[in-house]
């Protein structure tokens, strides 16, 4: 085995459905929030993950059982890295929250750690100038529900220790992921840069008045056979992700869209979370029988 004890930063929805992985196929996961509300709602994305898990592999009670007793919480960084053997960063995409951490990471973490960053935005050239050991980094980047699109990017930069990406290699088999592994730096990794294009084709098509999201989604879904379109995939992606990553860009489409989700994110339309986003859950209507009849 390669890692055995890893500690997952941040409990948000990816964070927390990778930190079940890995505690379902048997690693010592401690999910490390910065306050004790964000532990609370990480424990509340468990809770999900759990029983989506067990439908998915037809887990018995016992499996899911011991997957929960891998799992710990804690406010404390020290003692979360205490006997940390791989650190995952799964922090908010923001370069001041991800430096503040990785400072404080390299003050209290013995040498041996290694560490990556979830980041789906920024380069690990980017954000290795941040950490006290760049040989000792990477990106490591999941696709949402981790379970059953379960590909794992391994993106190094030029200072990341040339062997180091085969351990994630073998660390994204023992979690029940097929590795990817990205051969030169590319913001998006493979997945995003295919990925983030579509999803703004989307958004300009709405933000400009072309079509409504859900005649998008149907004229996708009729046309190429998939079972969601994109603004679907946005609600499981969640609007504060989707926020984030237009807000960041300087073009006026993307601001335009920025606005737009903020709105919604105000109005508590965050996606498959809060139980509305373009659709609302857990019964969504691209799901219905008759949604793509016209």
């Amino acid at each position: 085995m390669t890692y055995t004890n890893v500690v997952i930063a941040g409990g948000g929805t990816l964070g927390s459905q990778i930190a079940y992985m890995s505690a379902y196929s048997g690693k010592n996961v401690t999910i490390w929030g910065r306050a004790e509300h964000s532990l609370e709602s990480a424990k509340a994305r468990v809770a999900r993950w759990e029983k989506a898990v067990q439908a998915y592999f037809k887990s018995s009670d016992a499996q899911i059982a011991d997957a929960r007793n891998n799992l710990t919480y804690t406010t404390n960084l020290q003692e979360a890295l205490k006997d940390a053997d791989l650190v995952i960063e799964a922090l908010p995409e923001s370069i001041d929250v991800k430096k503040d951490f990785y400072e404080k990471f390299g003050q209290i973490a013995d040498k041996k750690v290694v560490i990556a960053s979830n980041s789906s935005t920024m380069l690990t050239s980017d954000l290795a100038k941040f950490v006290d050991r760049p040989e000792q980094f990477l990106n490591y980047h999941f696709a949402n529900n981790i379970w059953q699109g379960n590909t794992a990017e391994i993106m190094p930069s030029a200072k990341t220790d040339p062997q180091l990406p085969a351990t994630f290699v073998e660390f994204s088999h023992e979690i029940k992921m097929v590795p990817i592994l990205i051969n030169k730096e590319q913001p998006g990794y493979v997945l995003n840069s295919m990925l983030v294009p579509f999803l703004d084709s989307a958004t300009d098509l709405w933000v400009n008045d072309i079509a409504q999201p859900q005649d998008i989604d149907k004229t996708w879904m009729i046309a190429t056979g998939a079972p969601m379109g994109p603004f679907a995939i946005m609600d499981v992606v969640g609007m504060n992700t989707v926020y984030q990553i237009n807000a960041a860009k300087k073009n006026p489409e993307a601001q335009k869209v920025a606005q737009k989700i903020k709105a919604m994110i105000d109005n508590n339309q965050i996606g498959v979370e809060s139980g509305a986003g373009f659709y609302t859950y857990p019964n969504p209507e691209y799901k219905q029988a008759d949604f793509l009849k016209g």
